[in-house]
């Protein structure tokens, strides 16, 4: 008997032809699949990749060679089945979800992206291993695929294997999990005579900068500031004025319907004067790009100024001094984040920092507080007094606007706020335990409290915090419950600074032991959803609900995901301040392994050049790539953020490298009598 062989039909270099001859797999070429037919042999294997741009139907004709010959043929799109061409769609939130146990390796419902591709809508077929739909899940189809929408995308037609999307480039598009596609392509392999195991490439178009063992070294820290604070100017997201009036066309209110493509590699990169935009959105070209979200918002602008401070003493880059100034300036003085009834001493909402300049008058005080910590961090490695009074301005309008037991509440609008009085606002008998929301404030009444020692500010926040630890661990959550333990760290360590306490200390390590219980060796922090019924944006609960609203990384505690945006950045903030103010070696080991896991996952994609350097949203540090649900409408795993995650991360490994904290360095700027004159001026006009 003569060895079956095996025919490629398509481009030589696409990476799944390279891969089969560099892993030793005796194949041949054909130019089309009529010339592969021609000369295959009896019950020999024929590899059709998507590789030419026309659709191109499989006619009854070599459907019947094709069986004559007993051929074992895998095709993909632009393929059709003769007499059937479907309806093309395109990928949005729909993913690949494998039905049945028939595919060695993979589970039935194992959940499998499919980035951005056009795909036949082939009707139900009767031998289909694989669905296209839109699905709930972290790595399985949690509620099935019955009551959704669903499209065969691999089934089998006689002899013939067919993929109604273009599958070929998985790679380079991006496709994921990893070891999913590399299970799942070995399958057509072996059904097309290949059985040699294939080795793909190691170096993927955009992954980890390090494996999950590797040594840390301080070289490498310092090599990953310089990307990460590169990334700011590498990214575009730096408005430039030659393409500013893109923005006003992009932008919308709410942060809704603002992703578009990035600017042009010839388009200037800007130095700050008209801001920052936010970051990438979680939405994978086919190529493996990413669009951005065109949305200019008060806390990027203060967070990356923060950064760029910082790493600008780090690195001796002067430069990245002038693009934090302007932005500061273009925070405070230039866009309308801080003008009309925000910079009106008249106005109840006096001192505080829009949302977004599209939603100015929108206060979040999670927000306003990032903004205000950003702003002083600034300041502090700039050396300056420029921003004092907004700062104090900032805290105060928080400040007076809380109720009488410290809390705010989650956001104001405006509008309601000039209905009524600061005065009445502070009166409320308001209790919102949603650290998420509320903690940070308080953290700056702390920091605030302990340059002019005016007592209602530690008042207020202690009380508060009180109120929230008393009530522990019965605490409203946002995506997850440990983004409010991250949260808490920050006002407790600072509130051993002022009041140091065995109960502050027992507060502060209760915290931090229940949120660390979760990290793994490798440094990074599992999710876990909270107390059922006390989640802003819980579980999702139905196929319908997948991408519609903020949602959580994971579909269930033991997901091994963590999270940039809303957790592990927030917390690595906190343990270090914990450490500086308790010596405690738990806060300092936990902090130390975070920090290396920075490093580790940073993202390395040198095809990708606006994403080279970033951090994005999510990590699977289980399998150790960028993984997790991407049911968040906006903020999904692979988002970037210029300022809740770039800045708070950089920072983090700055202060590592510098063996420094927040407190102590910003006390030399700002505990002066000039700072406690402007405080005292503005108290008396905003408190009497």
């Amino acid at each position: 008997m003569t060895k079956a062989k095996t025919i490629v039909v398509g481009n030589k270099s696409l990476p799944v032809f390279t891969s089969i001859q560099k892993s030793g797999a005796h194949v041949q070429h054909a130019t089309s699949l009529a010339a592969a037919i021609k000369q295959a042999r009896q019950g020999d294997g024929i590899l059709v990749l998507g590789s030419i741009q026309k659709p191109q139907a499989l006619t009854s004709a070599l459907l019947r060679e094709i069986a004559v010959k007993d051929l074992k043929v895998f095709i993909e799109y632009p393929y059709y089945l003769a007499n059937e061409q479907p309806e093309i769609k395109k990928i949005t939130l729909e993913r690949g979800v494998i039905a049945g146990k028939q595919i060695p390796q993979l589970d039935s419902m194992a959940i499998l992206s499919i980035n951005d591709h056009p795909f036949y809508a082939y009707p139900d077929q009767p031998h289909t291993y694989a669905y296209i739909a839109k699905v709930a899940g972290f790595d399985k189809a949690e509620y099935g695929i019955l009551d959704t929408e669903r499209f065969p995308f691999l089934f089998r037609k006689q002899n013939v294997l067919v993929s109604g999307i273009q599958i070929s480039n998985w790679l380079d598009a991006r496709f994921g999990p990893f070891h999913y596609w590399e299970t799942l392509w070995q399958y057509i392999l072996n059904y097309v005579g290949i059985n040699t195991p294939i080795k793909w490439p190691t170096t993927a178009t955009v992954q980890p900068s390090f494996a999950k063992e590797e040594k840390i070294t301080r070289a490498d820290y310092l090599k990953a500031v310089e990307r990460g604070s590169a990334w700011y100017l590498n990214s575009k997201l730096l408005i430039a004025e030659n393409w500013k009036h893109l923005v006003d066309s992009f932008t919308k209110k709410n942060g809704e319907g603002v992703v578009f493509p990035p600017v042009s590699d010839n388009m200037n990169i800007g130095n700050g004067r008209y801001g920052i935009l936010e970051g990438h959105a979680s939405y994978i070209n086919k190529d493996g790009s990413q669009p951005i979200r065109w949305w200019i918002r008060g806390d990027c602008q203060a967070e990356t100024a923060f950064a760029l401070s910082a790493a600008s003493r780090l690195l001796n880059k002067p430069e990245y001094d002038s693009i934090a100034i302007n932005l500061l300036n273009y925070l405070y003085k230039t866009s309308n984040l801080r003008q009309g009834e925000r910079n009106d001493p008249q106005s109840p909402s006096f001192g505080l920092i829009g949302w977004a300049t599209t939603d100015p008058d929108a206060y979040y005080g999670d927000d306003n507080a990032r903004v205000l910590l950003g702003t002083i961090g600034a300041a502090t490695h700039l050396a300056s007094s420029e921003w004092n009074h907004y700062i104090i301005e900032g805290i105060l309008g928080n400040f007076r606007t809380a109720g009488v037991h410290g809390f705010r509440g989650p956001w104001f609008r405006d509008a309601a706020m000039q209905k009524t009085t600061w005065q009445a606002l502070g009166n409320r008998n308001i209790i919102n335990i949603h650290p998420h929301y509320e903690s940070w404030l308080w953290a700056l009444y702390l920091w605030l409290y302990d340059k002019t020692q005016y007592e209602p500010l530690k008042q207020k926040a202690k009380e508060a915090i009180t109120i929230t630890m008393n009530a522990f661990p019965e605490w409203k959550w946002t995506n997850g419950i440990q983004q409010e333990y991250a949260r808490m760290l920050l006002p407790l360590a600072w509130l051993v600074r002022v009041e140091n306490t065995q109960q502050h200390r027992d507060w502060l390590k209760l915290v931090a032991l229940t949120l660390l219980k979760d990290m793994d060796s490798c440094g990074a922090i599992k999710e876990r959803l909270g107390f059922k019924g006390m989640g802003r944006y819980g579980k999702i609960l139905s196929n319908a609900e997948y991408g519609t609203k903020e949602a959580p990384l994971i579909a269930e505690y033991g997901d091994k995901v963590t999270d940039l945006l809303y957790t592990i950045n927030y917390a690595s903030f906190g343990l270090n301040e914990a450490y500086a103010a308790t010596q405690d070696s738990t806060y300092k080991n936990a902090v130390d392994a975070i920090r290396d896991l920075f490093v580790r996952i940073q993202v390395h994609a040198p095809t990708h050049r606006d994403l080279d350097g970033s951090w994005f949203r999510a990590f699977d540090f289980g399998r150790w790539e960028y993984w997790a649900s991407n049911a968040d409408s906006g903020w999904g795993p692979w988002g970037t953020q210029t300022g809740w995650t770039q800045s708070w991360v950089l920072n983090a490994l700055i202060t590592g490298l510098k063996n420094t904290n927040y407190w102590d360095t910003t006390k030399s700027t700002f505990d002066t009598e000039a700072f406690r004159l402007t405080f005292t001026e503005t108290l008396n006009i905003m408190l009497k």
